[in-house]
C-alpha cells in the first residue's frame, strides 16, 4: 500500500520529501522531524489587476460582494436593494402590440377555435347549414400521390440492397 508524500527536515541534511521518516543519506544519525511547509504563493499580476478591478466595481455598484456567475446570469438580490422603486418607474401606455411574422401560425391550440388535432382529422372547418366546405385532392386534379424527381436523386453506387 502506497503512502502518502510528506515534507520532512533532518537535522544534519535539511529538508526532502519522502514516503517515509527516514533521511535519504545513508548512516546519516541525525534527528528527522515531519513539516509542514507552506506552498508558494501562485497569484501571478493578472490576478491581481482582475481583483482590484472587480472591488472597483463592487464599490461602484454599492454591492459587498460579487459572486461568479454564468454568462447571462445576474448578481441576485441586486435589484431588490438598488434597483428603482415602483413609484419611480415609467409605465408604457397600453399600447397595441404590432403584428409579428408568427402570429397567423397554428401552433396547435387555441387560435380562432381550431387545433392541430382536429385541422389533422379534417374536422377543422365545418360547415354552417350543411354547405360543402373544404375540397378533396380529386376535386383540385391531383390524380396520383408524391413522385420522387429522378433528377433530384442519387443512384447507389454500391447497388445496396434491403433484405426482405
Amino acid at each position: 500500500m502506497a503512502k502518502v508524500l510528506h515534507d520532512y527536515k533532518c537535522s544534519e541534511h535539511g529538508y526532502f520529501e519522502s514516503r517515509q521518516a527516514v533521511c535519504p543519506m545513508k548512516q546519516c544519525s541525525g534527528e528527522v522531524m515531519m513539516v509542514f511547509l507552506q506552498p508558494p504563493g501562485l497569484v501571478g499580476e493578472k490576478t491581481k489587476k482582475n481583483d482590484k478591478t472587480l472591488k472597483q466595481l463592487a464599490n461602484d455598484f454599492k454591492m459587498s460582494d460579487i459572486k461568479s456567475t454564468r454568462e447571462g446570469e445576474h448578481q441576485s438580490g441586486y435589484l431588490k436593494k438598488y434597483g428603482p422603486s415602483e413609484d419611480k418607474v415609467d409605465r408604457l401606455p397600453d399600447v397595441p402590440r404590432e403584428a409579428r411574422a408568427g402570429d397567423a401560425a397554428v401552433w396547435g391550440g387555441g387560435f380562432q377555435n381550431l387545433n392541430m388535432q382536429s385541422i389533422l382529422a379534417g374536422r377543422a372547418v365545418q360547415s354552417v347549414r350543411g354547405e360543402a366546405v373544404g375540397l378533396s385532392p380529386s376535386q383540385a386534379g391531383i390524380t396520383r400521390g408524391p413522385v420522387t424527381d429522378p433528377k433530384a436523386t442519387m443512384r447507389d453506387p454500391d447497388n445496396l440492397k434491403i433484405k426482405t
